[in-house]
């Protein structure tokens, strides 16, 4: 009799625990229609991508610029986080012109060759942030009713300097990248 106590007392702590783990990941994202993003305004040298190696840019971007509004809607978006995306995008362009371009004319062989790979990986964050931003206005045009003509024109733009960047980094697979932060 106090074995058969023993095993229900054991059972009822096993079904305790059981019930009590945790949501799977994939229930949670299904529930996040309505959810909003905790996206934060970084400084360049924290979300920048260009050190490591060649292949990877278009995941590493993602997660700074899309993976955050995961299951978010994007009318949803505040100004402030479209203004923080912005600002970071903006970052990435500096880096590009005002850091990555000197340092290329200044550097030869590897450092050079290295220098250009996280420039490419660098100009697919800034456009991986640029569409994002495209994207969030265009999700905030529609559900006001406005014309979404002229971005999505720009979207498509944007897209093609994007698809053209991440085929030159996976060109770039393997190669070492040296970024400017």
């Amino acid at each position: 009799m106090a074995r058969f106590t023993l095993i229900a007392l054991f059972g009822s702590l096993v079904a305790g625990i059981a019930s009590a783990a945790p949501v799977p990941v994939k229930l949670e994202l299904a529930t996040r229609a309505n959810a909003t993003t905790t996206f934060t305004e970084q400084d360049y040298s924290a979300f920048q991508i260009s050190d490591g190696v060649g292949g990877t840019a278009v995941d590493e971007a993602n997660a700074v610029f899309v993976d955050p509004f995961d299951g978010v809607d994007l009318s949803t978006v505040s100004s402030d986080t479209l203004d923080a995306i912005n600002t970071m995008r903006e970052a990435a362009e500096s880096a590009e012109t005002d850091e990555f371009d000197p340092q290329i004319d200044a550097a030869s062989g590897a450092t050079a060759d290295a220098l250009s790979v996280g420039k490419t990986k660098n100009k697919v964050l800034k456009l991986t942030g640029e569409i994002q931003a495209i994207n969030i206005k265009i999700a905030q045009a529609q559900a006001k009713g406005e014309d979404t003509s002229d971005l999505e024109d720009s979207l498509d733009e944007e897209q093609t300097k994007l698809n053209s960047n991440i085929a030159a980094d996976k060109a770039n697979a393997g190669k070492t990248s040296q970024g400017v932060a």
